[in-house]
């Protein structure tokens, strides 16, 4: 296991390293508070002291400090590459999290980009250990490329099934969740049936967790789409906790006048 003070910086270098949407990227260890407190300590070893060794950890580090510093050269993607690849045999979670950076580097920062040698290494770091947090992020990033990138991954059925294939194997809640919400946002790009997209946009807004105005457009996304399919019931639920849940929304007065075509739909007069 790598020591929570070590964990902590790893995490800081994450927040800069990986994108936003996706908080749990940036998060190592759930306790930051008992983080703060070992590194307030003095125990993690400062970059460049003595006691900094070359260790696993430490070259581990040092790749998440150069990936860090936008943008990156070739020669540094290939030396990082070179260092990630080292760590194969590192304990668990240093392996698993390198692998993970190398099939980054692939997908975000190499250009062109090389979206079949990153997805080569997430299917391997799902294959190496499927329940580590890493390859649990790293299906919701296999999923995205299946989704959208043009290869050789078929038309929108096809891609729906390849992707939805995946959800058994992420039992972290958020995660999946975030795979659901891509899959549900997947389908009305390719206009599939709405009956194949409001479940899976109800199983992400059943996690909850969500952060900014994603929550509130899930909620009005689902309301107005169950209203299309003909689900009326379930369109007023939805619309009607949203004029609870967000009553300052700049679309409360659109969403009140949704509700009385819900109304109307259903034989009432408001």
């Amino acid at each position: 296991m790598i020591p929570l003070s070590i964990k902590f910086s790893i995490a800081l270098l994450l927040a800069l390293v990986c994108h936003p949407y996706l908080r749990s990227e940036a998060v190592l260890a759930s306790d930051l508070g008992e983080m703060v407190r070992d590194l307030s300590d003095g125990t993690f070893p400062r970059m460049g002291s003595k006691s900094f060794n070359d260790g696993p950890v430490e070259r581990l580090i040092r790749v998440l400090t150069g990936m860090g510093r936008t943008p990156i050269s070739r020669k540094d993607i290939e030396k990082y590459q070179i260092e990630l690849s080292g760590l194969t045999d590192a304990p668990g979670e240093v392996a698993e999290l390198a692998l993970y950076l190398r099939a980054r580097l692939f997908q975000v920062h190499r250009i062109p980009r090389d979206y079949v040698s990153a997805e080569a290494l997430y299917r391997e770091l799902g294959e190496r250990n499927s329940k580590s947090h890493w390859a649990q992020l790293g299906f919701v990033k296999l999923g995205l490329m299946r989704l959208y990138l043009p290869s050789n991954h078929g038309g929108g059925e096809e891609r729906q099934k390849q992707v939805e294939a995946l959800l058994p194997m992420i039992t972290e809640p958020a995660l999946r969740r975030d795979l659901h919400l891509q899959i549900g946002w997947a389908g009305l790009y390719y206009d599939w049936p709405l009956s194949e997209i409001i479940p899976h946009l109800k199983a992400a807004d059943k996690v909850g967790g969500l952060m900014g105005m994603v929550p509130e457009d899930l909620v009005l996304q689902i309301a107005e789409l169950s209203f299309r399919n003909g689900e009326t019931s379930v369109a007023r639920v939805y619309f009607e906790r949203f004029l609870l849940e967000f009553p300052a929304s700049i679309k409360r007065y659109n969403v009140e006048q949704r509700l009385a075509d819900v109304a109307l739909k259903n034989g009432v007069v408001r």
